[in-house]
């Protein structure tokens, strides 16, 4: 997305935000090429800048000062306790430097102009301001909250989002609570496929090399992270939870997105710890813990017309606990066009008490019926899964259920050995389902292939 000024084109950084909790209320506002930082010395605090209730329209005239700043939002008026409605803080406009950006409650000032109006909040940077800026990077530290207020969020939007930027950095070990609980009860995605998107946590748009490091996302209302068109993206030390039984809280959701990097992370939440959906090229995850929570997903895909390609996939070096999948492909039956999802390696990965330890699902409806039974047209070929290792809690350890109008091609299955978690006491063993599909075996295979 852009805006147009006098014929010129300017990017975004979008923030859709609402009610924050941090440590102090601390903005370091930067001089040009420093670090931006919103810091705190504890004893929390609260402030309201209403998500879908201002417009912050920022410009800057390309002046910035040599040194930075600091910032305390109760010199400006507000509360930060926790409990007060800040929104009608009043901000001054008497310094020149004061002016741009927002995260969170945080205001780190570029220039001197603002106004502002009702129903949503966005930030307008000229073009070159922002590598100077974004290129060193924000650094949050403190607890921001959510509101519970659904009337307070525009449709399909992040709680906070960032947009059109290059060289972004976030990092400082900040928490966003999206109070998810409250909101849970209103999504109806596990039974209407035309339902209502709750906000996202933390949304990343049309982005390129952005780092993000060492941030928490609690109890989100829908998905934790979502990238959706971004480039070079790093990710890393991120802690993501939210109760198995929360719906649609996927971990990290990746879609159109290309060069994206996550590794050493905990992600436990009430679906998919990370969910790999259609466009995707050339994506790792590497040394993730995930559980309670769904596994790590591809997909789920062919549900669209002119979805992407997914290709360039590698796992490796992760642990499942007790989650309901551990590896998983799903496509949807009766795909509304062709695409496909291939050279793809998941190695390297434990299962400890995992239902479904490797499941390729071909017919993936979450609902109860299915309007069409007609075959999925998402091709799957060139996957690999080497060294998967650990127990099963269902005795059906391997399942590959591929379409039967595109069957899998070319599905290795290297090194395997999975154990049914109670065949201690019970002497059974796991077993192996396999459909439209002939699979590649090399080496240790437990359990046994496929006849």
């Amino acid at each position: 997305m852009s805006i147009t000024d006098s014929g010129i084109k300017l990017p975004l950084l979008l923030f859709l935000l609402t009610l924050f909790c941090f440590d102090e209320g601390v903005i370091v506002v930067p001089g040009r090429g420093e670090k931006v930082a919103a810091a705190g010395s504890g004893g929390g605090g609260v402030l309201e800048v209403g998500g879908i209730r201002k417009l912050l329209h920022l410009q800057g005239e390309g002046n910035s000062s040599s040194s930075s700043a600091v910032f305390n939002v109760k010199s400006f008026g507000a509360q930060a306790n926790g409990h007060t409605d800040d929104t009608k803080v009043r901000y001054s406009r008497s310094s020149p430097s004061l002016i741009v950006v927002i995260i969170g409650l945080f205001f780190y000032f570029l220039h001197r102009k603002c106004c502002i109006t009702a129903n949503f909040l966005q930030v307008k940077l000229v073009h070159s301001l922002i590598p100077p800026l974004l290129t060193k990077g924000m650094k949050l530290q403190g607890y921001l909250k959510a509101t519970t207020n659904l009337s307070r969020y525009r449709y399909n939007t992040g709680w906070v989002e960032f947009a059109w930027l290059e060289g972004l950095t976030l990092t400082g070990g900040g928490t966003f609570d999206g109070q998810g609980a409250k909101a849970w009860p209103y999504n109806k995605c596990t039974i209407d496929s035309s339902c209502k998107l709750l906000p996202t946590n933390l949304k990343f748009v049309a982005l390129n090399k952005t780092v993000v490091r060492g941030i928490r996302s609690l109890n989100s209302k829908f998905f934790h992270i979502a990238l959706v068109e971004c480039n070079n993206f790093k990710g890393s030390l991120l802690k993501i939870s939210a109760p198995a039984n929360s719906p649609n809280t996927d971990g990290i959701h990746i879609e159109r997105s290309s060069g994206v990097y996550f590794s050493r992370s905990l992600i436990g939440t009430g679906d998919d710890c990370i969910s790999i959906g259609q466009g995707n090229s050339q994506v790792t995850v590497t040394s993730i813990s995930c559980g309670p929570g769904h596994g790590i997903s591809v997909g789920s895909l062919g549900k669209y017309p002119n979805e992407g390609d997914v290709k360039g996939l590698v796992v490796r070096d992760c642990n499942m606990t007790g989650t309901m999948n551990g590896i998983r492909i799903k496509t949807w039956p009766d795909s509304p066009g062709l695409s496909a999802a291939t050279n793809m390696t998941f190695e390297n990965i434990v299962m400890n008490n995992v239902t479904n330890p490797i499941i390729i699902d071909q017919a993936y409806c979450p609902f109860t019926t299915c309007a069409s039974l007609a075959p999925s047209l998402v091709k799957l070929s060139d996957i690999y899964f080497r060294k998967i290792r650990g127990t099963s809690s269902s005795a059906v350890a391997v399942m590959l259920k591929c379409s039967k109008g595109i069957p899998c091609q070319n599905i290795y299955l290297e090194d395997v050995h999975l154990d049914l978690l109670s065949s201690q006491e019970k002497k059974q063993v796991t077993t192996s389902s396999c459909r439209n599909v002939r699979v590649k075996y090399i080496g240790t295979q437990i359990p046994p292939p496929c006849d």
